[in-house]
């Protein structure tokens, strides 16, 4: 399949895989400066949480029509003050190419979900603006307008809007929320864009372009990134995933938790890596879902990501500890840690044997995604993939190239 673009989801194996287990828009944004089948870095602040106001009417255009990969049965929702249409489509995918929107014109929304990265950024956690390492692990962009229940590994932002929103002016794009408007309005004046904006939006000549306007171009595009097609929508899956599969739906238990098209709940869900295996809290602990839920019974509870091209996005969970897929699956497949007081209550270990765990493995790499985004100019960022450590006995890079 091809991405729908202008040219163009083991028992709970979820909460805490990094979509990048995607076993998540998009980028996990920080505050800027901190840093059948069945089967998201700090707040998003005040511009990410209010209400996307209606835009002035947009031009009529033809409606919408969803063409779908096999394997999903319906279209992400969209929200009714933001309708899909081929020419906002358009601009969305622009703007997610264009390095312009951040801070210091370093990297783009693309520079986090890159191809050949599973649409993620292969890093243990994202890369900010001006270099500065982020708090937590890069989600796959595939499939991110399904994410319903909120959006970012611990759900603040309730929509894609919101997200955009976050990720621009907070730790990922390093805009800043004091400094959002004056970046539309110059993003907009561009010859490039004035045109489109005017023809989407309604904005008019002397006008200036909202940083809403731009959010919204963006999640338009980005509920057009669907992966299905895979060989297991195909039903072209190897024996050995054939085994996984029904290992995944039977004794593994994995589709309590990756469950539906797009095999997550969409939940949060503490798999036990806030505490240690004598189950006491390791201090500086992320508390996760707690924090934006103002509840300390959601501590230390991340969303399920989707297990859609999770083959391809390692390092996994929440903050990319683990590096290999089958590490990450048996960690969740012996039950996460047992001695971890919040510990979900659909954990457990499920005695899987090696050639099981083989077999999950296999199944879970039937699900990687056949389609790739249209990529547009130089996209190159420096970071991004994260080098590798060097070998033992290897000289040393110098500070500058450790800052990078």
């Amino acid at each position: 399949m091809t991405a729908r673009t202008p040219s163009t989801s083991l028992l709970g194996l979820g909460a805490a895989l990094a979509l990048s287990l995607t076993l998540l828009p998009a980028c996990e944004g920080e505050k800027a400066g901190d840093g059948g089948k069945t089967a998201d870095k700090a707040d998003a602040g005040k511009a990410g949480d209010a209400k996307v106001e209606p835009t002035k009417a947009e031009k009529p255009a033809a409606e919408w029509k969803w063409t779908l990969p096999e394997g999903l049965t319906d279209p992400p929702a969209v929200p009714e003050d933001n309708p899909m249409s081929a020419a906002k489509v358009e601009l969305g995918h622009k703007l997610f190419m264009d390095k312009r929107l951040s801070f210091d014109g370093s990297r783009s929304c693309y520079s986090c979900h890159q191809n050949e990265l599973g649409n993620a950024d292969g890093r243990k956690t994202a890369l900010g603006a001006g270099d500065k390492p982020l708090g937590r692990n890069t989600p796959t962009i595939w499939n991110v307008g399904y994410h319903d229940k909120g959006l970012y590994w611990d759900g603040r932002a309730a929509t894609l809007e919101k997200q955009a929103i976050g990720a621009w002016k907070g730790g990922n794009m390093g805009v800043g929320a004091d400094n959002l408007d004056a970046k539309a309005k110059e993003i907009g004046a561009l010859p490039e864009y004035a045109e489109a904006f005017a023809s989407v939006f309604g904005v008019e000549e002397g006008e200036a372009v909202t940083p809403d306007q731009v959010a919204m171009a963006l999640s338009a595009y980005e509920r057009t990134l669907l992966c299905g097609d895979t060989a297991f929508d195909k039903g072209e899956m190897s024996d050995a995933a054939k085994r996984g599969w029904d290992l995944f739906r039977g004794k593994a238990s994995c589709s309590t938790c990756h469950s539906g098209d797009n095999f997550s709940d969409g939940g949060y869900h503490d798999v036990g890596f806030a505490h240690d295996d004598s189950g006491a809290l390791i201090e500086g602990a992320d508390v996760g879902r707690g924090k934006p839920a103002k509840d300390e019974g959601e501590n230390y509870k991340f969303r399920t990501p989707t297990l859609r091209n999770v083959s391809k996005t390692a390092p996994y969970f929440h903050d990319g500890r683990t590096a290999s897929l089958e590490e990450a699956v048996r960690y969740m497949a012996a039950g996460g840690n047992a001695k971890a007081p919040g510990l979900d209550q659909n954990m457990r270990d499920t005695s899987l044997s090696d050639a099981e765990i083989a077999d999950l493995v296999a199944f879970l790499e039937s699900l990687a995604c056949t389609g790739s985004l249209e990529v547009i100019g130089d996209q190159s960022v420096a970071g991004i993939p994260e080098a590798a450590a060097p070998a033992e006995g290897a000289a040393p890079a110098d500070e500058a190239q450790k800052a990078g």
